[in-house]
């Protein structure tokens, strides 16, 4: 007996890397997985690989139950045929984890619009899709008084939290992402659902180029980049133990904060309109008082 004995959990991005560790550690916890996997490149262009039906036959042999989607979450009737296919397959839907994520990794001065858009849909839309769909199955069932321990996990960045020099799209849709599910905890808790992001620092095809000597394996000893050390967070956050929302978390290896976001700092109020002239000297004094904020990635 697992901590999501019977739960149907959806990981989208659920083939590779983070999404295939989140996986396989909701398989191992009793939940029945829909492991959703278009199984593209690292830049989102269409390959001949499965790795979702991969993870799947691993599941299976290890006696779990799992089934494999290869829809596009960013595209609408795809994430309803996502979340249709857990609901007519495993007979509901419990848990949603939002995985999915490709880069276009490109200094912003260079940045072409075909490369913003193909990332903010993939991550961005591609959050909104599948969990518009799965609210609206948990409210119906809410209504009906059949109200489902419903949770929601998605996936920010540090990129997203903080910045991150040539990744402007990527950061973008990251800090979106953080925001969405924030907001989405506060409104949805009326149905019973929790909502948390996770920001996370592990090996996967994104990180592998981009932080290499960050992300090698070491020859011994703890392997702090390895992705299963992310999943048991993930899990929890998934279950019906959890009892945290609006929440975002980041971590590493054994290394787990809650992060504050935007909160108020220093502050002024001068009870009258001020003349441009006067803004300078006032803006400089809160940001003389407020802390120093954590540096972009890559400066």
């Amino acid at each position: 007996m697992g901590i999501c004995d019977g739960r149907v959990v959806i990981v989208t991005g659920g083939g590779r890397g983070l999404g295939r560790a989140h996986s396989l550690a909701f398989a191992a916890e009793g939940a029945k997985v829909v492991v959703n996997d278009l199984g593209a490149s690292l830049t989102g262009d269409p390959t001949d690989e499965s790795p979702g039906q991969d993870v799947v036959n691993e599941i299976v042999a290890a006696g779990g139950e799992a089934v494999v989607n290869g829809d596009d979450v960013s595209d609408w009737d795809g994430a309803a045929r996502l979340v249709a296919q857990a609901i007519d397959t495993f007979g509901g839907l419990d848990t949603l984890v939002c995985n999915a994520g490709i880069v276009r990794d490109r200094m912003l001065v260079n940045m072409s619009v075909e490369e913003w858009d193909a990332v903010i849909r993939v991550h961005l839309r591609g959050v909104f899709c599948p969990v518009r769909h799965a609210i609206a199955y948990w409210r119906d069932e809410s209504k009906a008084e059949r109200p489902r321990a419903a949770r929601i996990v998605t996936t920010s960045s540090g990129a997203g939290l903080r910045g991150s020099i040539a990744q402007s799209n990527y950061v973008a849709a990251k800090a979106g992402i953080a925001a969405l599910t924030i907001n989405a905890a506060a409104e949805l808790g009326r149905y019973g659902v929790l909502a948390n992001t996770i920001a996370p620092s592990a090996r996967s095809r994104m990180t592998e180029d981009a932080m290499p000597e960050m992300m090698s394996k070491p020859e011994s000893g703890f392997d702090a980049m390895d992705p299963a050390n992310v999943s048991p967070f993930v899990v929890w956050l998934g279950s019906g133990d959890c009892d945290v929302t609006g929440r975002a978390f980041e971590m590493a290896g054994g290394d787990v904060c809650v992060m504050n976001g935007w909160s108020r700092g220093p502050a002024v109020d001068e009870g009258r309109r001020l003349d441009p002239v006067e803004v300078g000297p006032v803006l400089r004094r809160l940001v003389a008082a407020a802390p120093v904020p954590e540096a972009v990635h890559g400066t």
